[in-house]
């Protein structure tokens, strides 16, 4: 068996290799053997595991766990070849003049942990055709740079995520330090929220990641969060609801049972208090 090393893809020996994931890095302790920091391949979890507790994944596997992926974004292409998302103008006569109308989807702001998941974001939003900026920020000072990015781009969606996952499974699902990275999405909502008081805009919030602290994230303010049944989300679940909101006229009202179908686990997985549409009539 050949040596684990940064970047391998592999699987957990006592979970059944259930999860695939990439290894961060490789710690070395003092007097104790060393453990990796794994990162979810198409799983929004962060985890550690003694390095003989791993084993790398076949090609054959990964390719296979990647295609899952792809075949979620092609669902959603298919529902845009149904109902287009399209800009379309229309025309009408007034009286004085000739006005010309446009639907516009809102503006979405994507804040990610992960390098390869916000590059994988950027082309999943052009495909769908939709206004994103993605940018890569690590969990840990996205509450630093929020705020700047709001003033920035002035987004209708914002959605903070990355990487998450509870340090002791099943138990301490209220406390704060059971989870790596809930804290830093937490903060990062109250200082999306300190805009939103700043500037009056009606901005809709997603938080989370993979079995994040879901109270305290709606609590913060987030109106869609993860993860209500403390239980694993995928690199699709974020943008399906910002999509979601983006698209929906500003007159409709999205609850997460508008969305729950198309989620990993639906409201096992995200819930919320749901959210105005933000796709809205431009006069030109």
């Amino acid at each position: 068996m050949r040596k684990i090393k940064k970047g391998d893809i592999v699987g957990r020996k006592s979970y059944g290799n259930d999860i695939l994931f990439r290894v961060e890095k490789i710690l070395e302790r003092k007097n104790e053997e060393p453990i990796a920091i794994l990162k979810g391949l198409i799983i929004r979890i962060e985890a550690d595991a003694s390095l003989d507790d791993l084993v790398v994944m076949e090609t054959k596997q990964v390719e296979t766990n990647m295609r899952s992926i792809e075949d979620r974004l092609l669902d959603k292409m298919k529902q845009y070849n149904i109902e287009p998302k399209k800009l379309q103008k229309v025309f009408r006569k007034s009286f004085l003049k000739r006005e010309t109308r446009s639907e516009e989807n809102g503006k979405i702001l994507h804040l990610d942990g992960d390098k390869r998941y916000s590059d994988k974001s950027i082309k999943c939003y052009k495909k769908l055709n939709l206004n994103a900026i993605v940018r890569n920020v690590p969990e840990n000072r996205q509450e630093y740079v929020v705020f700047d990015l709001l003033n920035r781009y002035n987004p209708d969606v914002l959605v903070i995520t990355g990487h998450d996952g509870m340090i002791k499974n099943g138990t301490g699902f209220n406390d704060i330090y059971n989870y790596r990275n809930s804290k830093y999405f937490i903060n990062t909502v109250r200082e999306a929220k300190k805009w939103v008081s700043k500037t009056g805009k009606d901005l809709v919030i997603f938080a989370g990641a993979c079995q994040s602290y879901y109270e305290a994230l709606v609590s913060a303010g987030a109106n869609f969060a993860s993860s209500p049944a403390r239980v694993l989300i995928d690199f699709m679940d974020p943008l399906i609801v910002a999509e979601k909101v983006a698209t929906t006229e500003d007159y409709k009202y999205i609850t997460i049972n508008d969305i729950a179908d198309e989620l990993r686990d639906g409201t096992r997985g995200i819930s919320g208090i749901g959210a105005r549409g933000k796709r809205y009539t431009k006069l030109q």
